[in-house]
């Protein structure tokens, strides 16, 4: 759950490290990135008390919530930002008698999602109760899997720029521990004008997608270009929306620092980030913190810490140091869940009432990293224009739809893409789908720009009118603004005489 931390098999992989002497590094402008992530290795120099160089460690446990228009284990409909209590059934509430029904959306998107990630799927996976109480978990429980779970044993491939030039990517690769279905928590609504907290239950049961990520990255610049690579890859599957300002996103960063051939240092958690730019000055921070406490001769405790994106910086939320006993217990009311492939499936079984492996794998569309090389043999755009392309959600449909219906190459299409129509988006906060602009108006006016109707200077200009919305076409603001580039010479010399004339008439 992404509220109190799971994946503890993968937590006991972390090891104690002990405070190392020394004096404390320079206090760190508020706001500035604390650890210049090096593409090319993970170590941090040394600091001023002149040991060997840090290297961070960084682990992720993700939350995404699966797409589906019902709960994990009953019909209740998902959807944000409903009435408090108004998506809440018996089951989901905790009554005496409700027993769990499995979704068979969710498992299917958690199959679909762990083939993606190119994990093992395990034909028997099981679900387990985790104890803990909080006034908005009813049951008292959590239903997880914590001793075998749906996908074991994948990998994530993202790239990242090297030294913020876009021009020199580097792909590294983070292993994936495992992949697990679980249920979501309710929310606590904390009324500090009248001292009480309100208890919604709207989310409590929905299917939830916990995606334990191994300690293979070392600065925040990795972990957020992972978790936009994860993303990206979820919202193309369709498991998940993983719309981050909506919650469908939440990621537990755990942290610590080492020198190089010691044991793992003691590590922190940062909880529930619901920000890719957020995370990655998130773990740079504490990575920042732990060395200067070190160097000046403290000690790193093992604690659940936040990040307070206005100070930019982590808090303390709460110590780890006495382990907590969840009392995980195989849940009764669930039988063991039964996966297949083609070679697995019984001839007389009915197809409709289990979930074919091999099916689901067939059916995979075509992941980011497929889509950026079919960019860029297809069009011939530069690697790094790829990224731009799918980084933002419809820009590689919308600039492969200007493409098909402009006379402009591909590679001068996607300036205008990136640079005028990316841009303006970003500065007046706009998503694709709400531009101003269409394919279909872009491509006429880069139409107009082809055939030397109009300048370069024009087409801006045409281009900004495009933008107030007002339902002109390019070659109707041509005509009222009288931007043509004339083509008559005789034309164009009566002009030049013209001109000629007045300034010897001056």
């Amino acid at each position: 759950m992404a509220a109190r931390g799971c994946g503890g098999a993968w937590r006991r992989g972390w090891q104690r490290g002990r405070a190392l002497p020394g004096p404390a590094p320079g206090p760190l402008p508020r706001g500035q990135r604390a650890v210049a992530c090096n593409a090319r290795g993970g170590a941090v120099p040394a600091g001023k008390s002149g040991l060997a160089p840090w290297v961070p460690v960084v682990g992720l446990e993700i939350h995404a919530q699966i797409s589906s228009n019902s709960k994990l284990f009953s019909g209740s409909q998902v959807q944000f930002a409903a009435p408090p209590n108004s998506l809440v059934s018996f089951f989901d509430a905790s009554l005496p008698g409700t027993l769990p029904v499995l979704n068979r959306r969710c498992v299917e998107a958690a199959v679909m999602t762990g083939l993606a990630l190119n994990c093992s799927i395990n034909k028997k996976s099981l679900f387990d109760r985790k104890h803990y109480f909080y006034a908005d978990l009813p049951a008292g429980y959590q239903i997880t899997q914590q001793r075998v779970p749906i996908a074991v044993n994948g990998s994530l491939s993202y790239s990242l720029c090297i030294d913020n030039k876009m021009s020199q990517m580097v792909t590294k690769t983070v292993r994936i521990k495992q992949i697990q279905l679980e249920q979501d928590s309710g929310k606590s609504l904390h009324d500090d004008t009248r001292s009480q907290t309100l208890v919604d239950l709207n989310r409590a049961g929905v299917g939830l997608m916990e995606v334990v990520m191994e300690p293979d990255m070392c600065c925040g610049e990795e972990a957020a270009a992972a978790v936009r690579e994860l993303q990206l890859i979820l919202q193309t599957l369709g498991s998940s929306q993983a719309v981050m300002a909506e919650g469908q996103l939440r990621v537990d960063a755990n942290v610590s620092v080492h020198h190089p051939g010691e044991p793992y240092g003691v590590r922190t958690e940062v909880k529930n980030i619901n920000s890719i730019r957020f995370l990655a000055k998130a773990v740079d921070y504490e990575i920042q913190r732990q060395i200067e406490e070190l160097e000046n001769g403290g000690t790193i405790l093992n604690e659940t810490r936040a990040f307070d994106s206005k100070l930019g910086c982590t808090v303390p939320m709460r110590d780890k140091e006495g382990k907590q006993d969840y009392r995980f217990m195989p849940e009764p009311n669930l039988p063991p869940l039964i996966l297949y492939d083609a070679k697995s499936l019984p001839a007389d079984m009915n197809h409709q009432q289990v979930i074919n492996i091999d099916w689901i794998h067939e059916r995979l569309p075509d992941l980011p990293n497929v889509k950026r090389e079919k960019l860029v043999e297809q069009y011939g755009i530069l690697p790094e224009h790829s990224f731009a392309l799918l980084n933002e959600d419809g820009l590689a449909e919308f600039y492969e739809n200007v493409v098909k219906q402009t006379r402009m190459k591909p590679k001068r299409v996607i300036g205008w893409v990136l640079n005028d129509l990316l841009s303006y988006l970003k500065q007046h906060s706009l998503t694709v789908k709400e531009s101003p602009v269409s394919a279909v108006l872009l491509a006429d006016l880069l139409n107009l720009l082809e055939k030397k109707e109009i300048s370069s200077t024009a087409a801006k200009q045409v281009l900004a009118e495009l933008w107030k919305g007002e339902g002109k076409t390019p070659l109707e603001i041509v005509k009222e603004q009288k931007l043509q580039l004339l083509q008559d010479q005789k034309e164009l010399e009566q002009i030049c005489q013209a001109v000629i004339d007045r300034q010897e008439n001056e």
